[in-house]
This record gives C-alpha cells, sequence and structure tokens, in this order.
C-alpha cells in the first residue's frame, strides 16, 4: 500500500503550507521572466530553482502540484506559441522528482546531484524532445537541445546546491521540518 502521508510536510498548517506555496509559485512566475541569455540558443533560467525548494520544504505531492499551477499561470500570464500539455507533464514530474530526493533529507550533495541528474535525463534529455517532434515534426531539435541541456548542466547543478544549501540553513526549513 502506497503511504502518501511520508511525502506531506508535517508540523506546519495547512494555511503555512498553501501561504508557502504561493509565495514559491509567485517567485517562480517572476524568476521566469528573467533568464541569463547567453546565446540565441542558450540561456539559463533560475525558475526551476523554486521547483526544488517546493520540492524540499513541501514534498514531491505539493511541488508537483504547484509546478502544474506554475505551468499553467505562467503561460496565461505571458503566453509563447500554442499550450501544448507534455510541458506541463515536464514540470509536475520535476517537482515530484526534486521532492522524491531532497524532501526531509537534509544537505546532502550527493541526493541534490542525483536530483537534478534524473531531472535533467528524464524531462530534458527524454521528454521534451519527444513533445517537440510531435510538436513540429523534427527531430533536429534534439540534438541542439542535447547539447544545450549538457551545457547549463554543471550551471544548473552549481545553482541548486547553493540554494539549497542556504535553504537548509534557515530557520524557517528548520521549522518546517522539525517532527
Amino acid at each position: 500500500m502506497l503511504n502518501l502521508k511520508k511525502w506531506l510536510p508535517q508540523g506546519i498548517s495547512i494555511s503555512q503550507t498553501v501561504t508557502g506555496m504561493g509565495l514559491l509559485i509567485a517567485l517562480h512566475l517572476v524568476m521566469n521572466q528573467f533568464s541569463l541569455v547567453l546565446t540565441p540558443t542558450l540561456k539559463i533560467s533560475f525558475a526551476f530553482l523554486t521547483s526544488a525548494v517546493m520540492g524540499a520544504v513541501f514534498g514531491p505531492i505539493y511541488a508537483g502540484l504547484g509546478a502544474i499551477f506554475t505551468d499553467i499561470l505562467g503561460f496565461v500570464l505571458k503566453p509563447s506559441g500554442f499550450f501544448f500539455p507534455g510541458f506541463t507533464l515536464n514540470a509536475f514530474l520535476a517537482g515530484i522528482i526534486y521532492g522524491v530526493f531532497l524532501f526531509q533529507k537534509g544537505y546532502n550533495v550527493k541526493r541534490i546531484i542525483l536530483a537534478k541528474v534524473v531531472t535533467t535525463v528524464l524531462v530534458s534529455f527524454i521528454l521534451t524532445p519527444i513533445w517537440l517532434n510531435i510538436m513540429y515534426q523534427s527531430p533536429l531539435f534534439i540534438v541542439a537541445r542535447y547539447i544545450r541541456t549538457a551545457i547549463k548542466f554543471p550551471i544548473d547543478v552549481a545553482l541548486l546546491l547553493l540554494v539549497m544549501r542556504a535553504l537548509y540553513k534557515t530557520r524557517i526549513y528548520a521549522k518546517m521540518t522539525q517532527h
């Protein structure tokens, strides 16, 4: 039997959870508007960090649901192209993965890196090229996507390690994760 309770935050009220998730969703939407453009095909976004924080603080269930909200709200607020549910699935899975690897685990470099590796392989290397091929009927995006992701990966890992280290040192995190 699947025990979902272990994946939910303990020791905090539902109002604290809703407030915290709302703040992280809003932060994600703001961070998604700003990115560092290195080349026309390579931009570094910091929005993934909020999904990781959602997963670390609130667990995979809330992180996955929060990621769905951020994806849909992000599209509604600033549409680019047409809505494709595959990318919403990507966001959901990334939130769940971060939650599974980071929720109530403390600062663990191996777990943090593994969370990013699994997210990168599943979402960036496998699912996103499938969605792009479905959308544009062209496999040409795959090679460029792999190169872009390989270049971006160490930067994302470094950012994730910094943010997780800072998060785990906060009193808010300590309070929210005590049993």
